[in-house]
C-alpha cells in the first residue's frame, strides 16, 4: 500500500467519524467506494472529498436539504432570474439619475429601452415559476413570488414617481 493510498484510507477514517450517527450508512458506502476508486491519487482526492462533505453533513448546511423549502426554490434560476432582472432594471434607472440622463425626451433612449426589455423579458419566467412550484409547493412558492413581485414593484416605483 502506498503512502498517498494510506493517507486516504486514514481521511475517510476521519470523514466516517465527523458524520452525524444517522448518516453512519453514508459513510460505510464512502469507505466501500474508496475501495474500488483506482490510482492512488484519485483515492486521496475521493476522500478528501468525503471529509469536506462530512464536514458540511455535521455543520448543519443538509446535502438533502428539502427542494421545496423557500432557501431551495429561491435558488432556482427561475426565481433567481426575475430578481436579478428587476434589480437590473432598477439599477438601469440609478445609473441614468446619477449620469443626468434621467429625463423626459421624445425619444426615450437606450436607458428607457434597456428598461423595457428587462420588465417584459422577465414576465415568462415569472410564469414558468409559477407553472412550474406552484402546484410542487404552495406556500414556499408564493412568498417567492411575493419577493419577486417586491423587486418588480421597486423597479416600477421610480418610473411611475417620476413620470418617465
Amino acid at each position: 500500500m502506498s503512502m498517498l493510498r494510506g493517507l486516504a484510507r486514514r481521511l475517510m477514517q476521519h470523514a466516517v467519524s465527523v458524520l452525524p450517527e444517522s448518516r453512519s450508512d453514508w459513510g460505510l458506502a464512502m469507505t466501500n467506494e474508496l475501495e474500488h476508486v483506482e490510482g492512488d491519487f484519485t483515492a486521496l482526492r475521493w476522500a478528501t472529498g468525503c471529509v469536506l462533505a462530512s464536514y458540511i453533513e455535521r455543520g448543519g448546511s443538509k446535502m438533502d436539504r428539502p427542494a421545496n423549502s423557500f432557501i431551495g426554490i429561491v435558488r432556482k434560476p427561475s426565481a433567481l432570474v426575475p430578481l436579478a432582472m428587476s434589480l437590473t432594471a432598477l439599477g438601469v434607472i440609478g445609473v441614468a439619475a446619477m449620469s443626468g440622463r434621467l429625463i423626459q425626451r421624445p425619444d426615450e433612449g437606450a436607458e428607457a429601452h434597456i428598461w423595457q426589455l428587462l420588465m417584459a423579458g422577465q414576465l415568462p419566467v415569472l410564469a414558468f415559476f409559477a407553472v412550474k412550484w406552484l402546484p410542487r409547493a404552495p406556500k414556499q412558492a408564493l412568498c417567492v413570488l411575493g419577493l419577486q413581485v417586491a423587486a418588480v414593484l421597486a423597479a416600477l416605483a421610480p418610473v411611475y414617481l417620476l413620470h418617465l
